[in-house]
């Protein structure tokens, strides 16, 4: 029979003695206590009286046991093998190590007798118990019970959906709900869709009475059927657990991550919470590794401009910008340029916010303002590795425009985006961060702006006409023989006509007139013209290109282009 651990003292006292409460408050608390039944610590939380760390504090002191933090607690897969995980799960307790007939565990509730007996007959080792947080012993289970951290979404039911929009409102706090198995599997299930569909971001949020669910495909949202308002809170919490996120709190915006796996395909997916008027509303993005293709003849470009490309990469210095708005594949763009160049000889170094895909033989640095280490300072770091080709996530701001301008002065390929509507304008804009003419102009190489477009779903693509003034619109001759498609929707693109993007772009290469040009301070309207004379074709020349070959559909081209002209 386990022995209890020894109370020293009560929570209360420790509390006051510590100074984390007033005797008020202690005696308020205490007075909601005999009303409620509810423990001591839960009423503190739940009254912001106390922090979640000083209360672990206070409890490991009331019960005379060691505090363990488990955020980086590595187990040996052993131990995951004397303590199943349904025990785990079903008494809140992570297995630490083991030495010869002792088993330390790590337990949010060590005053619960039975889970402690049932630890021992189970694995025929003594228990010896430590205290963790409740959030981190969950992290934990999902972490190191479910594969080195990569979450298993091959075995899901094929009713999981339908089985938790008819199943029985679950019972408990939405911390136990979330472990349940129609959650689970609601959640898993969720994602196996998003990844056959190939979305590329799922969208839960809350209503007053209903709760909405939208994926992105193709770059553009469409509605899903929902799960019932009553499971909301317990889905949340449970894709908070996988992506370690505190579940506790729902006051504040919280970003995580998580790695899925599909049969051989290994997914990233970027989890961001934010409270709104009825709840958090939850974003999942979804990178499927596998559907991202890194080849230069890949990303739609024609021949002209992926030469263009191709001769600016293979240069020993200089600058690449790639530009155009969240979303328009500016860092997938970057990445098949590396690619392109990455050579055992050449040391490249990355800087991004985030890093979206692992290149092999590349160091790719994540930057992480909170603690100082923002694109500028770690910029500095990398000039004194000998890099000879760096990548700067985005230029936001004076500093990091500066340093990167110097970098592609002294001897190093830069390739960086901005977030401007043309190519043209990236010129200006690094002016008015305060960038001298004549820097820009000895820096930058070639400008490429960029967009994604729809392509036609190849199995309902059809032949159609198209009205005489969108003709006019796009400057289609009456007399051009030119087919145009459009799809009907079908089962393979789920309804939309459209299955996959391409890219069309606006690729400028500062040739030595437009760089003159550029320290004369000409105008942007300017500079386009005579780049157009040098054979820059638009935003929309190249749109209508896609279209001409019967790539796109004119509604798309419009749709694409209309904030460019």
């Amino acid at each position: 029979m386990a022995i209890a651990p020894l109370r020293k003292k009560y929570l209360g006292e420790i509390l006051l003695e510590n100074k984390f409460i007033t005797k008020e408050q202690l005696k308020e608390v205490l007075g909601e206590q005999q009303a409620t039944r509810e423990k001591l610590g839960t009423i503190l939380l739940k009254r912001g009286l106390v922090s979640n760390d000083n209360l672990l504090i206070a409890l490991a002191d009331s019960y005379r046991i060691p505090l363990m933090r488990l955020h980086d607690l590595k187990v040996d897969e052993s131990l995951l093998k004397v303590l199943s995980e349904k025990t785990a799960r079903k008494y809140l307790v992570m297995p630490v190590s083991k030495s010869e007939n002792t088993l330390k565990v790590a337990m949010a509730d060590p005053s619960n007798m039975a889970a402690i007996d049932d630890i021992e007959s189970e694995t025929k080792l003594k228990a010896s118990v430590v205290l963790a947080a409740e959030n981190e012993i969950r992290e934990s289970i999902e972490r190191c019970y479910s594969g080195g951290g990569l979450v298993d979404i091959n075995d899901i039911s094929g009713n999981a959906v339908t089985e938790i929009r008819e199943t029985e409102e679950i019972s408990g706090d939405d911390v136990e709900a979330a472990d349940a198995a129609p959650v689970i599997k609601y959640v898993n299930s969720l994602l196996f869709e998003a990844v056959i569909k190939g979305a590329s971001d799922i969208h839960i949020e809350p209503g007053e009475t209903g709760v909405s669910l939208r994926m992105r495909l193709d770059g553009r949202l469409k509605e899903s059927v929902p799960p019932p308002r009553k499971f909301y809170s317990a889905i949340v919490s449970r894709i908070k657990i996988i992506a370690s996120l505190d579940i506790a709190e729902r006051r504040l915006p919280q970003d995580g991550k998580c790695k899925l796996k599909l049969n051989d395909r290994k997914i990233d997916v970027r989890v961001s919470t934010l409270p709104t008027l009825y709840g958090e509303k939850v974003v999942l993005r979804v990178l499927d590794r596998t559907n991202v293709s890194l080849n230069l003849d890949g990303l739609g470009y024609s021949k002209a401009d992926s030469d263009k490309f191709k001769e600016v990469l293979v240069k020993p210095y200089g600058m690449i910008l790639v530009t155009g708005p969240t979303g328009s594949g500016k860092t997938t763009t970057l990445y098949t340029g590396l690619s392109f160049i990455n050579t055992p000889d050449k040391n490249i170094v990355t800087v991004e916010d985030p890093v979206e895909i692992e290149l092999k033989g590349i160091n790719q640095v994540q930057v992480r303002p909170a603690i100082g280490l923002t694109f500028a300072h770690v910029l500095r770091s990398v000039l004194r590795q000998d890099p000879d080709i760096i990548m700067v996530g985005e230029i936001r701001d004076k500093e990091t425009a500066e340093i990167a301008i110097q970098a592609a002065l002294t001897g190093h390929l830069v390739l960086s985006t901005l977030h401007t509507n043309d190519a043209v304008s990236s010129l200006s804009r690094l002016g008015y961060m305060g960038i001298e003419p004549i820097l820009i102009a000895d820096a930058v190489d070639l400008v490429i702006a960029q967009r994604l477009m729809r392509r036609i779903c190849p199995k309902c693509k059809k032949e159609t006409d198209i009205p005489e003034n969108l003709s006019a619109k796009l400057d289609l001759k009456k007399g051009d023989a030119v087919k145009f498609y459009r799809g009907s929707g079908c089962e393979n693109c789920y309804g939309t006509g459209y299955k996959g993007r391409t890219a069309i772009t606006e690729v400028l290469l500062l040739s030595t007139n437009i760089k003159k040009m550029i320290i004369k301070g000409e105008s942007d309207i300017a500079i386009r013209d005579a780049a157009e004379k040098e054979g820059m074709k638009s935003l929309r020349q190249s749109a209508i290109e896609k279209l001409k070959e019967g790539i796109t559909s004119v509604e798309e081209v419009l749709s694409v282009t209309s904030a460019v002209f």
